[in-house]
């Protein structure tokens, strides 16, 4: 386990590509319990297993790339579509024995597998917030926006898994000083932040352009970006609680993306209605389109 940043951001790159990702110790028991029957095995199930695990997520997409290279001229962003190019039987052997995050952690402080498992709760929060806006906005390609709300976060999650002593300085650095913005806590800690480490990833693993752009925040002038971004905003500002100051830019946000009202964001949410939008119709008074 890692207990001092590293100097380079090379050397946060080697760390994690020489190193066995570890998944979640549920994702593993479903794989497990799949493996058993692998003729009855049916390719949504699976893929809605691996979905719900950033890590496997991001496993299976750099396992697939370079057969992807081989075979296919466009880029695969669905986790079915990679099954079905590596074949059921050859996923379940390249994917057996798998380490687990639980394991990993056993012997460290309990506070870091707590903060690495509400950062995987936050993420799937995320994608599932995204997937739903991509669906009312019509997107007919609402998978690869929901992997990139889950893998938005991705390297604050192996930053916990690896070095769990920085994961938690950084958390207390934000604890004790609310105002701190999260890039300038990861950069007085680690020198770089989570983004700058994540790009780099993505980059080494050769995953599919449009995950890197969708994730790439600096790219909010496209509106599936926004979608990711405004889906990872909400997931971390309700992480405690719908009482975040921040949650009323956020349902503004929102409404603008979907073309409705901030109270029907909070409607469709199932939150109370701030007063501030309280007297706004729901349907009637659609915001205008950006």
């Amino acid at each position: 386990m890692l207990d001092h940043p590293l100097p380079e951001l090379e050397d946060w790159i080697l760390l994690f590509s020489n190193n066995s990702l570890p998944v979640l110790r549920v994702t593993k028991r479903r794989l497990e319990e799949m493996r058993e029957n692998l003729d009855a095995v049916d390719v949504r199930e699976l893929a809605r297993v691996i979905l719900q695990d950033p890590i496997m997520t991001v496993r299976v997409l750099a396992y697939i790339q370079p057969m992807r290279g081989r075979f296919l001229q466009h880029d695969i962003t669905t986790i079915g579509g990679a099954i079905l190019m590596a074949g059921i039987e050859p996923f379940f052997h390249r994917f057996e024995n798998l380490p687990t995050i639980e394991e990993q952690l056993h012997d460290q402080d309990p506070h870091a597998l707590l903060g690495v498992l509400q950062v995987i709760r936050r993420a799937q929060r995320a994608a599932d917030y995204a997937q739903d806006w991509a669906i009312r906005r019509q997107d007919i390609n609402m998978e690869d926006v929901r992997i990139a709300a889950l893998l938005h976060d991705l390297a604050e999650i192996l930053v916990w898994c690896f070095a769990p002593k920085l994961g938690l300085m950084i958390h207390q650095l934000q604890v004790l000083e609310p105002t701190l913005r999260s890039a300038d806590a990861q950069k007085r800690v680690l020198d770089f932040t989570f983004l700058d480490i994540q790009l780099a990833l993505c980059g080494v693993w050769h995953l599919p352009e449009l995950l890197k752009t969708l994730i790439d925040d600096d790219h909010a002038e496209q509106v599936r970006v926004r979608n990711v971004t405004l889906a990872v905003r909400l997931a971390r500002h309700s992480a405690h609680g719908w009482n975040d100051p921040a949650l009323p830019d956020d349902y503004r946000d929102i409404g603008k993306l979907l073309n409705t009202t901030p109270a029907t964001v909070c409607r469709r949410l199932g939150v109370d209605v701030p007063a501030q939008f309280a007297e706004q119709d729901d349907e009637d008074t659609p915001a205008q389109p950006q």
